[in-house]
């Protein structure tokens, strides 16, 4: 079999190692006799491997014992209605930052349940930039500042991240949760989908320090409480199982290739050879992104015309790579490179763009 290379924004490319095992143990588990997917989520092996991972995840992220850290389904977006619905009371309001395509949709959602501050509002840039990390100011009254660590359409990523004081941050981590290290301190609250970084779709990772719960909206319906979902770790209702445990064999391929520092060594080094492709030949290639922000996971591009991206698209399906057309939103080329992506493979496509160049310039 000759496997394709994946560039699509995610579901991603998941480590080699990582699906053999998935393979080797699907039938029988550790010879439990049973599969991890048939197993009860009451005790019993399902809840040691689940502790595991929530050990790895405090170990590789350096999460402090003041967090709770579960698991939940409904994705990313689920949390787009849970954030505002648990913690923007009356008489309290929310600043978003709009960057892009997932900032504006949470904004969008908390809108609808409170007040909202928009502190920074990128159409006018087409959203191909952030604000100065020192420049944001909590609103008076403020219940949290919230923010979108990465943007997978615009491929523009936070590379230092605001100084709140006392208000709580939020951020979604979505697309580029442990691509490197990150002060889990500064945070009130981190929150993302794993089908990027950690996993296949259908778990959404939750980490939320203790005093948040204290300060949220308790008349809720069950699966809506974060203070009920934190107090059964996750286990509340019947969780995703089979993303938990992709999870957990990530992780420790996460730990054998050097934590998060090995994985921020992967992003930098992956990243920079396509931008170095892109700035080299600027009469063919364009980068649309403020340079200062440019993602180290989703390289955006765009060629002299369409025509020409769309023949790119093609030809480099043909070349056995996938998921390189931009977002319907926005067009142009995209390049996610994600955790498990190797640098053989980022090189393939580095040698592709040169040639293409080259031979349509």
């Amino acid at each position: 079999m000759t496997r394709k290379l994946n560039f699509f924004a995610g579901p991603s490319t998941l480590p080699m190692e990582v699906l053999e095992e998935v393979q080797r143990q699907i039938v029988d588990y550790n010879g439990k006799g049973l599969s991890m997917i048939e197993a009860s989520h009451r005790g019993g092996m399902f809840e040691d491997m689940y502790d595991e991972c929530l050990a790895d995840l405090h170990q590789i992220m350096g999460i402090p014992e003041n967090y709770d850290v579960f698991f939940l389904g409904g994705g990313a977006t689920l949390q787009f209605t849970m954030i505002p619905t648990n913690f923007l009371l009356p008489g309290k309001v929310a600043d978003y930052c709009k960057t892009g395509t997932w900032a504006n949709k949470a904004c969008a959602d908390a809108q609808k349940l409170g007040k909202v501050n928009v502190y920074f509002d990128g159409t006018d840039s087409k959203f191909t930039t952030l604000p100065d990390p020192k420049s944001v100011k909590p609103s008076k009254d403020s219940a949290y500042v919230y923010l979108c660590s990465n943007e997978t359409i615009g491929g523009i990523e936070w590379q230092d991240f605001p100084d709140t004081g006392d208000v709580p941050l939020i951020a979604d981590m979505s697309s580029d949760l442990l691509s490197r290290p990150v002060d889990v301190s500064k945070f009130a609250m981190i929150y993302g989908g794993v089908q990027k970084n950690l996993g296949p779709a259908g778990a959404t990772l939750l980490i939320i320090r203790h005093d948040m719960l204290d300060k949220r909206n308790t008349n809720l319906t069950a699966y809506m409480d974060y203070g009920l979902h934190a107090k059964e770790k996750g286990l509340y209702n019947t969780p995703p199982v089979f993303s938990i445990w992709v999870v957990k064999l990530v992780l420790e391929w996460i730990k054998r290739n050097g934590g998060a520092e090995g994985m921020l060594k992967r992003a930098q080094k992956k990243s920079s050879m396509i931008y170095n492709v892109i700035d080299t030949d600027k009469d063919f290639f364009r980068s649309p992104v403020d340079p200062r922000y440019r993602s180290r996971m989703n390289v955006v591009f765009r060629l002299p015309n369409e025509e020409l991206e769309a023949k790119f698209v093609e030809e480099s399906k043909a070349a056995g790579m996938l998921g390189l057309k931009g977002h319907r939103s926005v067009g142009g080329l995209r390049a996610s490179i994600y955790n498990a992506l190797p640098e053989e493979a980022v090189a393939t496509l580095c040698d592709f763009m040169k040639d293409f160049a080259k031979k349509n310039g």
